[in-house]
């Protein structure tokens, strides 16, 4: 299947000369995504974990680009394609001099299945020399509609009900959400977290108690959607408070996990507490309502991101609560306002939370819903709505760009 990022990928190579920094989970599809360009380009591959491709990035810049002819005018710059380099020693400084030699003559991507994100602390020797996309497993949007999003709300469109349930029982991974079949899930599944726990973990981190930081991941599966409580989760794998921070932070970084914080800005009696935690894969979750919520949470986490590495503009991902037991699931902000906020719930019976009238009149938010999972395709625009409405949660994820 044809993914957005394509075309994300595409408008930047035709309008910019930095760097593409391509991440996001393992087994998302970046390495098929950046592939397809040795179709469409002139292109070179070279992936570190392949020793035979190691062997020619050591060699030096004029062995990577001996393929490309350079002294050859093309139509389009070629591009060169560095998959899992931040694992080679000095990694920064070598596409530091790879592209500052050859920027005007090709285009580079990097790929890579930890965080590129994390390497951007301290001083870097590569800023301004890249822009970071990060790629995420399929939603709604996606599955509907693969140009280069333009403005982040569009009109709705249907979803058919076999791929709305494909995704939401197998997960947004294109292997077994594209085969929807629950043996193949299961070994996927077994083989993604053997992966996680056996490779990305020794390559990211030094963390030792493999087998505890095991334990955690899978106490995240059944407390998905809740505050992270340290203490507790720390006291039920018999850890101290600093190794659950420090293995949730790396659990966070091999997008196994990724946190939603509360915004206190503009809200008297505020609790400044912890964060929620949700999983990249929702079929993980057991508990219905818990992967409903995590469902829309990261279809919302998805599209900020997208949105700001696009260039839209400055977006955040937070829930809101109070002390007085005010609480909506999430608020997406945008240029540090409030801006859209949505309470989930799994059936449309539910009454409407009245929280959202009180953090409404608090905040000025512009667009708040209420959207219901089981609840039939409507094609009317939720975000021109005034007022708080229960709306289907199939319109208004068809809405996000």
């Amino acid at each position: 299947m044809k993914r957005v990022y394509s075309a994300i990928l595409e408008h930047h190579l035709d309008r910019y000369d930095q760097m593409i920094f391509l991440t996001g989970p393992r087994q998302v599809g970046k390495t098929t995504l950046v592939k397809s360009l040795l179709t469409e380009r002139l292109a070179v591959y070279y992936n570190w974990d392949s020793l035979e491709d190691r062997k020619v990035i050591v060699l030096g810049y004029e062995a990577i680009t001996k393929a490309l002819n350079l002294d050859v005018l093309v139509a389009k710059k070629p591009v060169v394609i560095f998959d899992e380099i931040h694992k080679m020693a000095g990694w920064k400084n070598f596409l530091k001099g790879f592209y500052d030699t050859y920027k005007s003559q090709l285009q580079i991507i990097v790929t890579g299945s930890a965080r590129l994100d994390v390497y951007q602390k301290g001083g870097d020797s590569l800023m301004g020399r890249y822009f970071l996309y990060h790629q995420y497993p399929f939603d709604v949007s996606e599955c509907l509609r693969v140009e280069f999003p333009r403005t982040e709300i569009v009109s709705p469109q249907e979803i058919d009900d076999v791929t709305w349930t494909n995704l939401f029982n197998f997960g947004g991974f294109p292997e077994p959400f594209i085969r929807h079949d629950k043996m193949f899930l299961n070994q996927w599944q077994s083989l993604k977290h053997n992966q996680l726990f056996r490779e990305d973990l020794r390559d990211l981190s030094k963390i030792r108690d493999v087998a505890q930081c095991e334990l955690l991941a899978s106490m995240l599966q059944h407390q998905a959607t809740q505050l992270v409580n340290y203490s507790r989760l720390a006291s039920h794998i018999r850890v101290s408070d600093y190794s659950v921070r420090t293995w949730m932070d790396t659990l966070r970084s091999l997008y196994y996990c990724f946190f939603v914080h509360p915004w206190s800005k503009n809200i008297p009696r505020s609790l400044l507490k912890e964060p929620k935690c949700y999983l990249w894969d929702w079929s993980l979750i057991a508990d219905y309502g818990a992967r409903v919520e995590n469902f829309v949470a990261c279809h919302l986490c998805k599209a900020v991101n997208l949105w700001r590495d696009i260039g839209l503009g400055n977006y955040g991902l937070h829930f809101l609560r109070d002390k007085d037991k005010n609480e909506v699931d999430f608020l997406v902000t945008k240029n540090d306002q409030p801006w859209i906020m949505v309470e989930v719930k799994s059936s449309c019976k539910a009454s409407i939370n009245q929280a959202l009238y009180k953090f409404k009149e608090r905040l000025g938010v512009e667009h708040v819903l209420q959207v219901a999972y089981d609840m039939p395709f409507i094609n009317q625009d939720c975000f021109a709505l005034d007022k708080p409405m229960i709306v289907p949660m199939k319109t208004f994820l068809s809405q996000m760009a």
